[in-house]
C-alpha cells in the first residue's frame, strides 16, 4: 500500500481534560503531519519531522484545516436510517409507530444491504469513522453491515437485536434462535478484521427471562464481546420493566442478574437511576451512554454527566439515529451541551472533543487503537474546517483560541464542516447519495 502523508494542525488527547487550561490533556501542533502506512499512523509530530522519515512520499496538503482522530458513536441503530425525523412521541409509541415496522423491512437481505451501503455512507460523510451498531432481530441485517464495514475496513461494532415478547411477530425470533444466530455471528464476524460483536439484548420489556438468560449465557462464552442495550430512557419504560420483572430491585438489577453487566457492557440512555444502579455501575465497570438528541427528541429527560462522573463512572456519547435527530457527533456535543446546561453543569470544547474520539475508545476499551492520532494508531482520521459556513466563518473572525474554534465546531458544525474522512487511511468523504 502506497505511503500517504496528510498535512494540517494536529489535535489529539492524552487525556481527559481537567479544566480550561489543562494544556497537558492534549497535543496540538500547527504545521503538523501524519504518516499513513498500511491502514496505521505510521508517524505524527512536526511537519518537516515526519516529512524527513518519508522524503518522497505523496503528500495531501490539508492547511489550515485541523486533523483530529475520527469521532465514535457509541450508540446508534442502523434499521432506523429511514425513520430519522418522523413526528415525535413518548419512548414507547415511537417504537411501535415507527421503528418496529421499519425494522421489519430487514428481513429481506437485499434492503438490508442497499441500507447499509447508505448507512455508512452517512456515518463518514458526518466524520464517523467508528460505530457501535444495533442491527435489527434478522441475522441478514447484521451479516449486511458487517459485510459492508469490511469492504471499507471500517471498524464497526454490531449486534443482532434480540427480542422474543412485546413487539410484532415481524420482528421477534425466540430465546433459541437468538442465541443460535447470536452464537453464528460471532463465530463468523468477531475478530475478522475490524469487526467486533456486541450481543444485544433490545431492552427488558423486549427479552423474556429466558431469552435473558441465552443472552447471560452468550456473554458467559464470549466474555471478549461486546454488550449494548437500553436503561431507564423513561418513566413509563421503567415502571414497565418492574412489572415485567418484579423479583429485581430495579431495572438494571434484570441486567445484572444475568451477568450482563461488566466493562464491555454500553447501556443507552441511563437517565433515570437509582442510588443502588449508580453504586452498581461503578462497582461493575458498566458505562452508560449519553444520547442528547434523542433525550430531547422524544422528551425522555436529562442526562447527570457529572453526577455519573462523581462517582467514577465514564460515559459515552452518541447520536442515538433515528430517535436521535443527527449523524453529526458535532450536533450531539451541540445538543449535549444544552443538556448540561440544563442541568447546572458545563460541557468544555476541549473536553468534549476528547469524549468523542479518545473518551468514547476508553469506554470501548480501544484507545491503544483508534480515538488518538499518536503512531501505531488504525488511520481514522477527520478534517474539520471551522469556517465552512458563511456563519462560522463569520463567528470565526471574533476566535482568538483553540478552544474557541472547537466550540464553532460544536456548536455551529455539521457534515458541511467535515472536509474528509480517512477510514483505515483511505479517504471516504462524498461517498453518500439519497435514498430512491
Amino acid at each position: 500500500m502506497t505511503d500517504t502523508l496528510l498535512r494540517g494542525r494536529l489535535l489529539t488527547f492524552n487525556h481527559a481534560p481537567r479544566s480550561t487550561d489543562d494544556t497537558e490533556a492534549y497535543a496540538y501542533i500547527e504545521d503538523g503531519a501524519l504518516l499513513l502506512r498500511d491502514g496505521l499512523i505510521a508517524a505524527s509530530g512536526a511537519h518537516a519531522e515526519v516529512q524527513a522519515l518519508a522524503p518522497d512520499v505523496q503528500e495531501v496538503d490539508h492547511r489550515p484545516h485541523l486533523l483530529m482522530a475520527g469521532f465514535i458513536d457509541a450508540h446508534i441503530h442502523f434499521p432506523q436510517v429511514q425513520i430519522i425525523a418522523s413526528w415525535g412521541s413518548q419512548l414507547l409509541d415511537w417504537l411501535n409507530g415507527y421503528t418496529f415496522p421499519a425494522e421489519a423491512e430487514y428481513a429481506d437481505a437485499q434492503h438490508a444491504r442497499s441500507m447499509a451501503r447508505r448507512f455508512c455512507d452517512l456515518l463518514t460523510d458526518y466524520g464517523t469513522t467508528t460505530a457501535v451498531a444495533f442491527c435489527s432481530v434478522h441475522k441478514a441485517s447484521a451479516e449486511a453491515l458487517f459485510h459492508e464495514a469490511a469492504s471499507r475496513d471500517m471498524r464497526m461494532i454490531a449486534g443482532k437485536t434480540m427480542m422474543d415478547r412485546n413487539a410484532p411477530d415481524a420482528v421477534l425470533d425466540t430465546a433459541q434462535s437468538g442465541y443460535d444466530d447470536s452464537a453464528a455471528l460471532i463465530a463468523e464476524w468477531h475478530g475478522k478484521g475490524r469487526a467486533q460483536y456486541a450481543i444485544t439484548p433490545r431492552f427488558a420489556i423486549t427479552s423474556s427471562p429466558a431469552q435473558m438468560e441465552a443472552a447471560g449465557a452468550l456473554v458467559a462464552a464470549h466474555p471478549d464481546c461486546f454488550v449494548q442495550t437500553h436503561l431507564s430512557e423513561n418513566h413509563d419504560e421503567i415502571a414497565y420493566t418492574a412489572e415485567l420483572y418484579p423479583e429485581a430491585r430495579d431495572y438494571l438489577d434484570v441486567y445484572e442478574r444475568y451477568g450482563l453487566l461488566g466493562p464491555r457492557t454500553l447501556l443507552g440512555h441511563a437517565i433515570h437511576l437509582k442510588d443502588r444502579e449508580i453504586g452498581a455501575l461503578a462497582e461493575t465497570g458498566a458505562h452508560p451512554v449519553f444520547c442528547p438528541t434523542s433525550n430531547l427528541f422524544l422528551g425522555s429527560g436529562l442526562f447527570d454527566d457529572a453526577g455519573l462522573r462523581g462517582r467514577g463512572i465514564q460515559s459515552g456519547i452518541a447520536t442515538d439515529v433515528g430517535a436521535g435527530t443527527s449523524y453529526s457527533m458535532l450536533q450531539t456535543l451541540n445538543e449535549g451541551y444544552k443538556v448540561l446546561q440544563l442541568r447546572g453543569q458545563k460541557l468544555e470544547a476541549l473536553r468534549a472533543f476528547h469524549w468523542i474520539t479518545r473518551g468514547n475508545a476508553e469506554v470501548l476499551g480501544l484507545a491503544d487503537r483508534i480515538g488518538t492520532l499518536d503512531p501505531g494508531s488504525e488511520a481514522d482520521i477527520v478534517v474539520l474546517n471551522a469556517h465552512a459556513t458563511p456563519a462560522m466563518a463569520l463567528r470565526m473572525a471574533r476566535a482568538e483560541s483553540l478552544a474557541e474554534e472547537l466550540f464553532v465546531l460544536q456548536m455551529m458544525g455539521d457534515d458541511r464542516a467535515v472536509v474528509e474522512t480517512y477510514v483505515s487511511g483511505q479517504p471516504q468523504k462524498g461517498g453518500g447519495e439519497a435514498a430512491a
